[in-house]
């Protein structure tokens, strides 16, 4: 008989990855989602269940049988619809229904650098899961991924867009603060690897080259063919700028804790890489369509139909 797995959002972004992976092992997945009438890339492969947070009882049902769940929910800021806090206490609701389903192992994305100590919501939620998780007696695998790239992925297609429509292109502060792109595929390929071991891990899922901030836009700048000039602005100064502009596009472009998660380097750790696809490599490969269009974040968030757009 086939092994069965649960994947939190095989619809969206990276938990398509995962299932497409798993698919692949001839083993049966159903998805976690709040957007079960989204279009299916699985050709009906993958059951679609409510995450039912408010009916956990109906949670343990759908994850019966399951050997292994792959973790991904999470959301990037706070919004009148959904919250850090929300977000929290869902994630201890499916921890529980896992465990009183039997669920046999939980492969769970996390973030580098989690604080409960954190005053940044989205490490210190981060790092609230990962002590549920050790806490719940369930076998586990936690992934540390910093910032992840990929045809879906928002943050540095947009980043894109901007260099090619604009001359100037700021940074915050200085932009000497590091970051650690991890390619999409690569992350996938990881939880599925550590969904087969047994025993408990913690893993730091970064990609093999490190950049400052400044130098990431240097090379998207560089490989859509844009000179640039490049200009360091006060912090504040670029959030107001950034919200000005999201509220032009009906969007969150960025938010001030993203900004100081940034800033004070977490989104960087000191430890060897564990996947091997190269950013600077990956955009010279897709820098005919990084950044042709704008991607929004929170259009997309809300649309609980439509697939992912990919670049």
């Amino acid at each position: 008989m086939k092994k069965l797995c649960a994947v939190t959002g095989a619809f969206g972004y990276l938990g398509k990855y995962i299932t497409f992976r798993l698919l692949k092992t001839e083993t049966d997945v159903i998805t976690l989602t709040n957007s079960p009438n989204r279009i299916n890339p699985f050709d009906g492969q993958v059951k679609a269940c409510p995450f039912n947070f408010d009916k956990p009882e109906k949670l343990v049902e759908s994850l019966r049988g399951v050997s292994v769940l792959y973790n991904t929910y999470w959301v990037r800021f706070n919004h009148k619809t959904f919250t850090h806090a929300a977000a929290v206490e869902n994630t201890l609701i499916l921890f529980d229904a896992a465990r009183e389903a039997g669920v046999k192992r939980i492969v769970h994305i996390s973030v580098t650098n989690p604080s409960e100590d954190s005053p940044l919501e989205y490490f210190s939620g981060k790092a609230r899961f990962e002590r549920a998780l050790k806490e719940s007696g369930i076998p586990y695998a936690i992934l540390r991924p910093a910032v992840i790239f990929g045809k879906e992925e928002i943050l540095f297609n947009n980043i894109a867009w901007m260099l090619r429509r604009s001359p100037v292109f700021s940074v915050f502060g200085d932009g000497s603060y590091r970051i650690q792109p991890v390619y999409v595929d690569d992350l996938a390929a990881l939880a599925v690897e550590y969904g087969e071991k047994e025993g408990n891990f913690v893993v730091n899922a970064i990609g093999p080259e490190t950049f400052t901030y400044r130098e990431l836009v240097e090379t998207i700048a560089a490989a859509i063919g844009k000179r640039r000039l490049i200009v360091p602005v006060p912090p504040y100064l670029g959030y107001l700028a950034g919200l000005c502009f999201g509220r032009l596009m009906n969007d969150v472009v960025i938010t001030l804790p993203e900004i100081k998660g940034m800033m004070s380097g977490l989104l960087c750790v000191d430890t060897p890489p564990t996947t091997t696809t190269r950013f600077s490599e990956w955009v010279k490969e897709h820098a005919e369509t990084l950044g042709q269009k704008y991607s929004n974040e929170l259009a997309r968030r809300l649309d609980r139909i439509s697939a992912y757009a990919s670049h």
